[in-house]
Protein backbone atom coordinates (compact mmCIF):
# COMPACT_ATOMS: atom_id res chain seq x y z
CA UNK A 1 0.00 0.00 0.00
CA UNK A 2 0.87 3.95 -0.67
CA UNK A 3 2.73 5.70 2.38
CA UNK A 4 1.11 8.11 1.49
CA UNK A 5 -2.31 7.92 -0.37
CA UNK A 6 -5.44 6.64 2.17
CA UNK A 7 -8.24 4.90 0.49
CA UNK A 8 -11.75 4.75 2.29
CA UNK A 9 -14.35 2.88 0.90
CA UNK A 10 -18.13 3.53 1.19
CA UNK A 11 -21.23 1.47 0.52
CA UNK A 12 -24.83 1.96 -0.56
CA UNK A 13 -27.46 -0.49 -1.90
CA UNK A 14 -28.80 0.06 -5.52
CA UNK A 15 -32.25 -0.45 -5.37
CA UNK A 16 -35.44 1.34 -6.14
CA UNK A 17 -34.92 4.21 -3.48
CA UNK A 18 -31.74 4.45 -4.74
CA UNK A 19 -30.75 8.57 -5.08
CA UNK A 20 -27.29 9.51 -6.26
CA UNK A 21 -25.23 11.56 -3.56
CA UNK A 22 -23.43 14.47 -4.81
CA UNK A 23 -19.72 12.56 -5.14
CA UNK A 24 -21.38 10.42 -7.39
CA UNK A 25 -20.05 10.64 -11.41
CA UNK A 26 -23.79 11.12 -12.62
CA UNK A 27 -22.59 9.85 -16.25
CA UNK A 28 -22.30 6.04 -14.53
CA UNK A 29 -24.42 3.54 -15.50
CA UNK A 30 -26.55 3.05 -12.41
CA UNK A 31 -26.52 7.22 -11.51
CA UNK A 32 -28.07 7.99 -14.58
CA UNK A 33 -30.69 5.83 -14.53
CA UNK A 34 -31.73 7.19 -11.11
CA UNK A 35 -32.30 10.51 -12.48
CA UNK A 36 -35.77 12.19 -13.49
CA UNK A 37 -39.43 11.61 -13.65
CA UNK A 38 -38.97 7.63 -14.31
CA UNK A 39 -36.53 7.17 -11.86
CA UNK A 40 -38.31 4.88 -9.78
CA UNK A 41 -39.64 2.83 -12.89
CA UNK A 42 -36.20 3.00 -14.33
CA UNK A 43 -34.75 1.09 -11.22
CA UNK A 44 -37.55 -0.82 -10.77
CA UNK A 45 -37.51 -2.32 -14.22
CA UNK A 46 -33.41 -2.36 -14.26
CA UNK A 47 -33.44 -4.84 -10.89
CA UNK A 48 -36.08 -6.72 -12.59
CA UNK A 49 -33.81 -7.49 -15.38
CA UNK A 50 -31.53 -8.69 -14.04
CA UNK A 51 -33.38 -11.13 -11.61
CA UNK A 52 -34.61 -12.44 -15.16
CA UNK A 53 -31.49 -12.87 -16.62
CA UNK A 54 -29.70 -14.53 -13.53
CA UNK A 55 -32.45 -17.10 -13.08
CA UNK A 56 -32.16 -17.50 -16.75
CA UNK A 57 -28.76 -18.54 -17.07
CA UNK A 58 -28.54 -20.15 -13.35
CA UNK A 59 -31.16 -22.70 -14.41
CA UNK A 60 -30.30 -25.91 -12.62
CA UNK A 61 -32.33 -26.36 -9.65
CA UNK A 62 -34.38 -23.66 -10.45
CA UNK A 63 -37.58 -24.92 -12.68
CA UNK A 64 -39.91 -21.90 -11.81
CA UNK A 65 -37.16 -19.75 -12.82
CA UNK A 66 -37.17 -17.43 -9.30
CA UNK A 67 -34.69 -19.39 -7.18
CA UNK A 68 -32.82 -16.22 -6.52
CA UNK A 69 -31.98 -12.12 -6.68
CA UNK A 70 -29.63 -9.98 -7.34
CA UNK A 71 -28.54 -7.08 -4.58
CA UNK A 72 -26.34 -4.80 -5.62
CA UNK A 73 -24.00 -2.35 -3.72
CA UNK A 74 -22.36 0.46 -4.89
CA UNK A 75 -18.90 0.91 -3.56
CA UNK A 76 -17.36 4.05 -3.94
CA UNK A 77 -13.58 5.06 -3.40
CA UNK A 78 -12.18 8.35 -2.13
CA UNK A 79 -8.96 9.02 -1.95
CA UNK A 80 -6.57 10.97 0.61
CA UNK A 81 -3.62 12.39 -0.91
CA UNK A 82 -1.66 14.32 1.61
CA UNK A 83 -3.26 12.47 4.57
CA UNK A 84 -5.02 15.58 5.78
CA UNK A 85 -8.45 14.20 5.62
CA UNK A 86 -9.05 16.01 2.66
CA UNK A 87 -11.07 13.55 0.17
CA UNK A 88 -11.44 13.24 -3.83
CA UNK A 89 -13.93 10.62 -4.86
CA UNK A 90 -11.59 8.29 -7.08
CA UNK A 91 -13.47 5.00 -8.20
CA UNK A 92 -16.87 4.05 -8.47
CA UNK A 93 -17.46 0.11 -8.77
CA UNK A 94 -20.77 -2.06 -8.06
CA UNK A 95 -20.75 -5.08 -6.23
CA UNK A 96 -23.08 -7.96 -6.67
CA UNK A 97 -24.89 -9.95 -3.65
CA UNK A 98 -26.60 -13.07 -4.91
CA UNK A 99 -29.95 -13.88 -2.73
CA UNK A 100 -30.74 -17.86 -2.95
CA UNK A 101 -34.08 -18.28 -1.69
CA UNK A 102 -34.59 -22.15 -1.84
CA UNK A 103 -31.16 -23.00 -0.01
CA UNK A 104 -31.84 -19.14 2.35
CA UNK A 105 -28.56 -17.92 2.29
CA UNK A 106 -26.99 -14.98 0.47
CA UNK A 107 -24.18 -15.55 -1.40
CA UNK A 108 -21.01 -12.67 -1.81
CA UNK A 109 -21.08 -11.83 -5.42
CA UNK A 110 -17.92 -10.14 -7.73
CA UNK A 111 -16.86 -6.48 -6.92
CA UNK A 112 -16.30 -4.63 -9.86
CA UNK A 113 -19.01 -5.28 -12.74
CA UNK A 114 -19.12 -1.14 -13.79
CA UNK A 115 -15.99 0.47 -13.50
CA UNK A 116 -16.39 4.72 -13.94
CA UNK A 117 -13.26 7.01 -12.69
CA UNK A 118 -13.28 10.46 -12.89
CA UNK A 119 -9.64 10.84 -13.68
CA UNK A 120 -10.48 8.33 -16.48
CA UNK A 121 -12.88 11.01 -17.31
CA UNK A 122 -10.35 13.69 -17.62
CA UNK A 123 -7.54 11.18 -19.06
CA UNK A 124 -10.24 10.80 -22.05
CA UNK A 125 -12.69 13.58 -22.32
CA UNK A 126 -9.86 16.64 -21.50
CA UNK A 127 -6.14 15.40 -22.16
CA UNK A 128 -7.20 13.31 -24.51
CA UNK A 129 -9.25 15.80 -26.55
CA UNK A 130 -7.00 18.63 -26.31
CA UNK A 131 -3.70 16.66 -27.33
CA UNK A 132 -5.89 15.89 -30.74
CA UNK A 133 -7.21 19.27 -31.26
CA UNK A 134 -4.71 20.57 -33.97
CA UNK A 135 -3.54 17.48 -34.88
CA UNK A 136 -4.11 16.09 -38.44
CA UNK A 137 -4.10 12.31 -37.50
CA UNK A 138 -5.34 10.52 -33.62
CA UNK A 139 -2.51 9.99 -31.75
CA UNK A 140 -2.26 9.13 -27.98
CA UNK A 141 -0.53 11.67 -25.13
CA UNK A 142 3.15 9.81 -23.56
CA UNK A 143 2.15 8.13 -20.85
CA UNK A 144 -1.20 8.20 -21.24
CA UNK A 145 -2.97 6.11 -18.30
CA UNK A 146 -0.02 6.12 -16.47
CA UNK A 147 -1.17 7.79 -13.57
CA UNK A 148 -4.66 6.16 -13.08
CA UNK A 149 -3.27 2.88 -14.04
CA UNK A 150 -0.97 2.96 -10.83
CA UNK A 151 -3.23 4.82 -8.73
CA UNK A 152 -6.06 1.55 -9.47
CA UNK A 153 -3.72 -0.65 -9.02
CA UNK A 154 -2.42 1.36 -5.26
CA UNK A 155 -5.77 0.89 -4.08
CA UNK A 156 -5.85 -2.76 -5.30
CA UNK A 157 -3.17 -3.70 -3.01
CA UNK A 158 -3.88 -1.49 -0.23
CA UNK A 159 -4.87 -2.54 2.87
CA UNK A 160 -8.22 -0.90 2.39
CA UNK A 161 -9.49 -3.02 -0.40
CA UNK A 162 -7.42 -6.60 0.47
CA UNK A 163 -9.60 -6.47 4.35
CA UNK A 164 -13.16 -5.89 2.85
CA UNK A 165 -12.76 -7.78 -0.53
CA UNK A 166 -11.95 -11.74 -0.98
CA UNK A 167 -11.43 -11.56 -4.89
CA UNK A 168 -9.84 -9.31 -7.21
CA UNK A 169 -12.33 -7.28 -9.37
CA UNK A 170 -13.60 -8.22 -12.79
CA UNK A 171 -14.95 -5.07 -14.95
CA UNK A 172 -17.61 -6.17 -17.52
CA UNK A 173 -17.94 -3.44 -20.32
CA UNK A 174 -19.04 -2.90 -24.07
CA UNK A 175 -17.71 -4.43 -26.82
CA UNK A 176 -15.73 -1.72 -29.71
CA UNK A 177 -17.29 -0.23 -32.54
CA UNK A 178 -14.34 -0.13 -34.00
CA UNK A 179 -13.22 -3.96 -34.21
CA UNK A 180 -13.89 -6.64 -35.43
CA UNK A 181 -14.38 -10.20 -33.38
CA UNK A 182 -13.91 -13.76 -34.24
CA UNK A 183 -15.66 -16.21 -33.12
CA UNK A 184 -13.82 -19.04 -31.51
CA UNK A 185 -14.49 -22.94 -30.58
CA UNK A 186 -13.81 -22.39 -27.00
CA UNK A 187 -16.95 -22.79 -24.78
CA UNK A 188 -17.53 -21.80 -21.25
CA UNK A 189 -21.20 -22.94 -19.71
CA UNK A 190 -21.88 -19.59 -17.98
CA UNK A 191 -20.07 -16.75 -19.81
CA UNK A 192 -20.33 -18.72 -23.70
CA UNK A 193 -18.42 -19.05 -27.13
CA UNK A 194 -15.14 -16.69 -26.74
CA UNK A 195 -14.11 -14.19 -29.46
CA UNK A 196 -11.43 -13.13 -30.42
CA UNK A 197 -10.32 -9.34 -31.40
CA UNK A 198 -8.81 -8.56 -34.31
CA UNK A 199 -6.53 -5.88 -32.68
CA UNK A 200 -5.96 -4.00 -29.30
CA UNK A 201 -8.29 -1.04 -28.68
CA UNK A 202 -6.96 2.15 -26.28
CA UNK A 203 -9.69 1.13 -24.37
CA UNK A 204 -7.48 -2.46 -23.50
CA UNK A 205 -4.25 -0.73 -23.30
CA UNK A 206 -5.57 2.07 -20.84
CA UNK A 207 -6.83 -1.16 -18.19
CA UNK A 208 -3.74 -2.97 -19.12
CA UNK A 209 -1.83 -0.26 -17.61
CA UNK A 210 -4.04 -0.67 -14.60
CA UNK A 211 -3.33 -4.86 -14.05
CA UNK A 212 -6.11 -6.01 -16.04
CA UNK A 213 -6.24 -8.75 -18.75
CA UNK A 214 -9.59 -8.70 -21.42
CA UNK A 215 -10.84 -12.05 -22.66
CA UNK A 216 -14.01 -11.24 -24.68
CA UNK A 217 -17.57 -14.15 -24.24
CA UNK A 218 -20.87 -14.10 -25.27
CA UNK A 219 -23.50 -16.14 -22.93
CA UNK A 220 -25.75 -18.02 -24.09
CA UNK A 221 -28.79 -16.39 -25.21
CA UNK A 222 -27.21 -13.21 -25.76
CA UNK A 223 -26.84 -11.51 -29.19
CA UNK A 224 -23.44 -9.69 -28.49
CA UNK A 225 -19.81 -10.35 -27.03
CA UNK A 226 -19.06 -9.11 -23.57
CA UNK A 227 -15.76 -7.84 -22.72
CA UNK A 228 -14.31 -8.90 -18.99
CA UNK A 229 -11.40 -7.44 -17.46
CA UNK A 230 -9.57 -9.27 -14.66
CA UNK A 231 -7.15 -10.22 -12.87
CA UNK A 232 -5.59 -13.89 -12.70
CA UNK A 233 -8.18 -16.53 -14.33
CA UNK A 234 -10.94 -15.02 -15.34
CA UNK A 235 -12.54 -18.90 -15.74
CA UNK A 236 -11.15 -20.64 -12.62
CA UNK A 237 -10.76 -17.75 -9.99
CA UNK A 238 -14.55 -17.50 -9.91
CA UNK A 239 -17.48 -20.19 -9.17
CA UNK A 240 -20.74 -20.19 -11.81
CA UNK A 241 -23.08 -18.19 -9.85
CA UNK A 242 -20.49 -15.52 -9.28
CA UNK A 243 -19.92 -14.97 -12.82
CA UNK A 244 -23.68 -14.76 -13.30
CA UNK A 245 -24.41 -12.23 -11.23
CA UNK A 246 -21.76 -10.57 -13.30
CA UNK A 247 -23.50 -10.98 -16.66
CA UNK A 248 -26.74 -10.09 -15.71
CA UNK A 249 -26.17 -7.17 -13.61
CA UNK A 250 -23.84 -5.77 -17.09
CA UNK A 251 -25.94 -7.08 -19.94
CA UNK A 252 -28.88 -5.36 -18.77
CA UNK A 253 -26.90 -2.00 -18.24
CA UNK A 254 -25.71 -3.04 -21.75
CA UNK A 255 -29.07 -3.46 -23.23
CA UNK A 256 -30.02 0.01 -22.10
CA UNK A 257 -27.63 2.20 -22.76
CA UNK A 258 -26.43 -0.05 -26.34
CA UNK A 259 -29.69 -1.56 -27.43
CA UNK A 260 -28.29 -1.10 -31.31
CA UNK A 261 -25.46 -3.97 -30.04
CA UNK A 262 -26.98 -5.80 -26.71
CA UNK A 263 -31.10 -5.50 -27.71
CA UNK A 264 -30.03 -6.29 -31.29
CA UNK A 265 -32.53 -9.01 -33.25
CA UNK A 266 -30.02 -10.65 -34.45
CA UNK A 267 -27.21 -12.60 -32.91
CA UNK A 268 -23.85 -12.04 -33.72
CA UNK A 269 -22.17 -14.43 -36.44
CA UNK A 270 -18.51 -15.92 -36.62
CA UNK A 271 -17.21 -12.91 -38.01
CA UNK A 272 -18.81 -9.63 -35.42
CA UNK A 273 -18.01 -6.02 -36.27
CA UNK A 274 -20.56 -4.12 -33.81
CA UNK A 275 -22.96 -0.95 -34.76
CA UNK A 276 -24.05 1.62 -32.57
CA UNK A 277 -25.77 2.78 -35.87
CA UNK A 278 -27.39 -0.55 -36.74
CA UNK A 279 -31.23 -0.19 -36.83
CA UNK A 280 -32.09 -3.51 -36.08
CA UNK A 281 -33.12 -3.67 -32.34
CA UNK A 282 -35.76 -3.36 -29.59
CA UNK A 283 -35.77 -0.69 -27.14
CA UNK A 284 -36.20 -1.36 -23.73
CA UNK A 285 -39.12 0.27 -21.08
CA UNK A 286 -36.49 2.42 -19.56
CA UNK A 287 -35.72 5.78 -20.14
CA UNK A 288 -32.16 7.18 -21.56
CA UNK A 289 -30.45 10.30 -22.66
CA UNK A 290 -27.15 8.95 -24.37
CA UNK A 291 -26.27 12.08 -26.00
CA UNK A 292 -26.58 13.72 -21.93
CA UNK A 293 -23.98 11.20 -21.08
CA UNK A 294 -21.44 12.15 -23.31
CA UNK A 295 -21.83 15.53 -22.67
CA UNK A 296 -21.48 15.20 -18.85
CA UNK A 297 -18.04 13.21 -19.49
CA UNK A 298 -16.59 16.33 -20.59
CA UNK A 299 -17.95 18.40 -17.56
CA UNK A 300 -16.69 15.42 -15.19
CA UNK A 301 -13.53 15.55 -16.81
CA UNK A 302 -12.82 19.12 -16.27
CA UNK A 303 -13.90 18.85 -12.37
CA UNK A 304 -11.32 16.13 -12.05
CA UNK A 305 -8.59 18.40 -13.65
CA UNK A 306 -9.87 21.20 -11.15
CA UNK A 307 -10.11 19.77 -8.07
CA UNK A 308 -7.43 16.81 -8.85
CA UNK A 309 -5.05 16.38 -11.36
CA UNK A 310 -3.87 20.99 -10.78
CA UNK A 311 -3.89 21.02 -7.24
CA UNK A 312 -1.73 17.53 -7.11
CA UNK A 313 0.20 17.93 -9.81
CA UNK A 314 3.83 17.56 -8.36
CA UNK A 315 2.70 15.06 -5.70
CA UNK A 316 1.01 12.79 -8.03
CA UNK A 317 4.35 13.45 -10.58
CA UNK A 318 6.61 12.43 -7.91
CA UNK A 319 4.91 9.69 -6.73
CA UNK A 320 4.14 8.13 -9.96
CA UNK A 321 7.47 8.22 -11.19
CA UNK A 322 8.77 6.36 -8.32
CA UNK A 323 6.20 3.91 -8.44
CA UNK A 324 7.20 0.27 -8.78
CA UNK A 325 3.46 -0.63 -9.64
Amino acid sequence: MSKDFTYTINSIFFDENYRPSDGTRITTNFANLARGESRRENLRNALRMIDSRFNALANWDNIKRDRYSVELEIISVDIDIEGNGQHFPSIEMLKTNIIDHKAHKRIEGIVGNNFSSYVRDYDFSVLLLDHNKDLGAFSVPDGFGDLHGKLFKDFIASDSYQEKFNKSPVICLSVSDNKTYYRSENYHPVLGVEYLPNESSLTEQYFKKMGFEVRYFMPPNSVAPLAFYFFGDLLSDYTNIELIGTISTMETFQKIYRPEIYNANAVAGNHYRPDLKHPDYSLTQIVYDREERSQLAIKQGKFAEEYFIKPYRSVLEHWSENSAL
